[in-house]
């Protein structure tokens, strides 16, 4: 099953964010080198792109996806939240970008805190630059995080208008939607405390703590957005997706929430214990607010 998906994964060519150079880098120490571990866990990715898996044409439908893996900002999730979700859009119509984003680190950063939400707005900026040539409808471009790429999908959701990337042409990076599972969310008391000390170190001010606590960051601009959790996450408390969902209802942002009573965490496309799946709900939701039709 793995050897099927990463020759699927290697069909495709990866895109560089950063032709010209990457941003807030220092030089890569020679020992930083790209390594996967079991199960496609990326690690020390110095190098961030984004790998585009275009729709069939008969089914595609103009919106397009933003694929964040998580890993605890240590690593991305590449198969199980990063290949085999792009594959789950494709059939939907959808075009999906494996966004392979750099992990926080002072070795090849300068400023590791904004390094992985650079890669991120670069990212929406980059699908909505070339929407016309991949036939993509610039109002209609998504992110989807999982854990702590679910962190990063809505720092991305909640952070567009402070832009830490170069944008002479004033393109926006605001998301049209979000899709966010067993996201880490706060940086407070229920939050993933590796999550937290990766991205913005151990000693880190209560500014910082406060700036990405995303909870706090909503407001009524927020794109619409899709919760998913399981109650028994032994890694990310599923208070999480609770706080922004709640966040969202104070500032009347749409959106719906599914917590399902047992999955644990990292569970990607399939929640093993339950009938229900996930992405169909998605993909109603999607449905009902237009973005999946052609």
């Amino acid at each position: 099953m793995l050897s099927t998906t990463l020759t699927f994964a290697q069909k495709q060519q990866p895109i560089l964010l950063y032709p010209d150079g990457v941003p807030n880098s220092k030089p890569t120490p020679a020992t930083y080198k790209e390594v996967y571990g079991s199960d496609y866990f990326l690690f020390k990715v110095s190098v961030p792109t984004i790998t585009p898996y275009f729709a069939d044409k008969d089914k595609a439908n103009g919106t397009a996806v933003i694929i964040c893996p998580g890993g605890g900002y240590i690593g991305l999730s590449i198969d199980n939240e990063g290949w085999s979700i792009a594959k789950a859009f494709n059939k939907i119509g959808v075009t999906a970008f494996v966004l392979k984003y750099r992990l926080p680190s002072d070795s090849i950063m300068i400023d590791k805190t904004i390094g992985p939400l650079q890669d991120a707005q670069r990212a929406v900026q980059l699908v909505r630059e070339n929407a016309t040539k991949w036939n993509i409808n610039p109002d209609r471009i998504g992110i989807i995080g999982f854990s702590a790429g679910g962190h990063l999908a809505s720092t991305a959701l909640t952070h567009f208008d402070k832009v830490v990337i170069a944008n002479k042409d004033n393109i926006s990076v605001r998301p049209d939607f979000g899709i966010l599972l067993y996201p880490v969310i706060t940086f407070g008391p229920e939050g993933h405390v590796g999550s937290r000390e990766n991205l913005i170190g151990k000693n880190p001010t209560q500014a910082q703590i406060d700036y990405y606590s995303n909870e706090k960051q909503v407001t009524p601009n927020t794109p619409p957005t899709f919760l998913v959790q399981a109650e028994d996450d032994d890694e990310v408390p599923v208070e999480n997706s609770l706080m922004f969902y709640h966040a969202m209802v104070k500032n009347k942002v749409k959106g719906e929430i599914h917590i399902y009573q047992a999955g644990g965490h990292g569970f990607g496309l399939d929640n093993s214990t339950t009938k229900d799946e996930w992405f169909s709900r998605l993909t109603n939701w999607m449905d009902a607010n237009g973005w999946l039709k052609k």
